[in-house]
């Protein structure tokens, strides 16, 4: 059986990369760059929270009780 070679799309202008790629997952430092300003520039977002809030409060009070007790 012949070996598969993985490819994937350049997220940025959609041309096939293959995964040897220096740039992989990208096409090139140009289209790395976009994708670097983008994120730096709030437009890519997580749209969800990473954490439950209610877990997140419970933890910040977790740690501050291990804090007062030095």
């Amino acid at each position: 059986m012949p070996k598969r070679i993985r490819s994937l799309r350049c997220p940025i202008c959609r041309t096939l990369v293959l995964r040897a790629a220096a740039e992989f997952p990208f096409c090139s430092e140009r289209c790395r760059r976009i994708d670097l300003a983008k994120w730096a520039s709030g437009k890519y977002v997580i749209s969800s929270p990473l954490a439950e809030p209610e877990l997140l409060e419970l933890d910040e009070e977790h740690s501050s009780r291990d804090d007062n007790r030095d």
